[in-house]
């Protein structure tokens, strides 16, 4: 199937690891101009070169922090630079800290968790909306996580924060439909990214044991990989995704069992 995203340009932030760089290397793989970011510098480079040399598409590193107003300002105005504009953005940072309710009395972790999770993903939009709707063409993907649909314990912050930004790519869809400009929510269960698999450290069991353990209640019997969840995210910024929008949709092997 022709995906129609030659030519197209996107951002994809949190790209150096994990699944944001498979969803960089995705959208490359269809001939999307990929502007890709992260916090580590270093560690950006080294993937963005690995995605070029593996695509051939064009592809620059530009390092930034999303939790800071400046930093989107720059990263956008750079990616506009590099590639004219930007036609899709996948908006994805890392979640917030692990703990309980009452481990988490410090009101600084909750701010922390609101600019990581929900601030950042209102700034990157609000900074490449106007060249969207100036071409009446755009795809806004946000990844958050099935806490979205389904509380995961010891992880508080990312259950009471991760579901405003559903409700707010909700309430975006029915405002940017008119402008063509699609957003949809993405929620990962259990992938086999480098934080995933910390798990098994904080455990203290062997790996195999650790993925065998958490695939035991998934449908499907496994955990799922990066690219598995990026296919979900290519499909949703491309041409053919052009009647889905405002969709909350999880990609978890059938984890989750709430019906909506």
């Amino acid at each position: 199937m022709d995906l129609g995203l030659q030519g197209k340009s996107a951002l994809v932030t949190a790209a150096s690891k994990g699944m944001g760089k498979a969803c960089a290397l995705g959208l490359a793989a269809e001939g999307v101009r990929v502007a890709m970011c992260a916090r580590t510098e270093s560690e950006l480079a080294a993937t963005a070169a690995q995605v070029r040399d593996k695509t051939g598409a064009e592809v620059v590193a530009i390092p930034a922090d999303v939790t800071r107003a400046d930093d989107v300002t720059a990263l956008v105005g750079r990616a506009r630079q590099a590639f004219g504009g930007i036609d899709i953005l996948v908006a994805s940072a890392g979640g917030p800290p692990r703990g309980s309710f009452d481990e988490l009395s410090d009101d600084a972790r909750w701010h922390g968790a609101f600019e990581l999770s929900l601030l950042s993903v209102v700034r990157l939009v609000r900074a490449v909306l106007p060249g969207m709707r100036e071409r009446r063409w755009g795809r806004i993907v946000t990844i958050q996580s099935v806490s979205v649909k389904q509380p995961i314990p010891e992880l508080v912050l990312s259950n009471a924060v991760r579901p405003g930004v559903a409700g707010l790519i909700k309430s975006l869809a029915l405002e940017l439909g008119k402008d063509n400009i699609l957003v949809n929510t993405v929620c990962p269960g259990r992938i086999m990214t480098g934080r995933f698999l910390e798990g098994a450290r904080r455990a203290g069991v062997p790996t195999e044991k650790y993925l065998a353990g958490q695939s035991a209640d998934i449908p499907l019997g496994r955990v799922g990989t990066p690219e598995e969840f990026a296919n979900v995210v290519v499909f949703l910024a491309s041409e053919r995704a052009s009647y889905v929008t405002g969709v909350t949709l999880q990609v978890d092997g059938g984890l989750v069992r709430g019906l909506l």
